[in-house]
């Protein structure tokens, strides 16, 4: 190898470390908006918003342990039975892995079911996957706590 070959090379690899990443800092601002968006579309009951933040092949595991798909997932949070109040989440983390984030946190829950109302408190894990640029949740897992 010829000096000038190496560093061509070291000038390549400077080059595309001082390139702005689509995965830095700016991805995990861009997932906690998307994320606090989902969860006011689901206060709303927001078809078009839940549904465009899906993945197509979503699935949640809940806290019983029943797994929803993308369409019994909408149905049940668009059902007229169920009212949720607007929440807040608490302990919110992003870890991005290429094009994969885990976003995790705790959520306290108020509303009303079947004209009666509840209180959930859970810890609760989405997977996001980056496909043809936009991000999708693909899953989410909830786990109750105890208050």
């Amino acid at each position: 190898m010829t000096m000038r070959f190496i560093l061509a090379i070291i000038a390549l690899h400077l080059v595309g470390c001082a390139a702005p990443s689509p995965r830095g800092p700016g991805t995990v601002e861009e997932l906690t908006r998307q994320s606090a968006a989902w969860d006011q579309a689901i206060v709303r009951k927001d078809r078009d918003a839940i549904a465009a933040n899906m993945a197509d092949d979503f699935r949640q595991i809940d806290g019983a342990g029943d797994i929803e798909d993308r369409r019994s997932f909408l149905e049940g949070v668009l059902s007229p039975d169920l009212r949720i109040d607007p929440y807040a989440v608490e302990d919110f983390e992003v870890r991005v892995y290429g094009d994969v984030a885990l976003l995790s946190g705790r959520t306290r829950m108020t509303g009303m079911y079947q004209g009666q109302a509840f209180k959930s408190h859970y810890r609760y894990i989405d997977v996001y996957v980056r496909k043809d640029g936009a991000w999708r949740v693909a899953s989410v897992q909830i786990t109750r706590l105890r208050d």
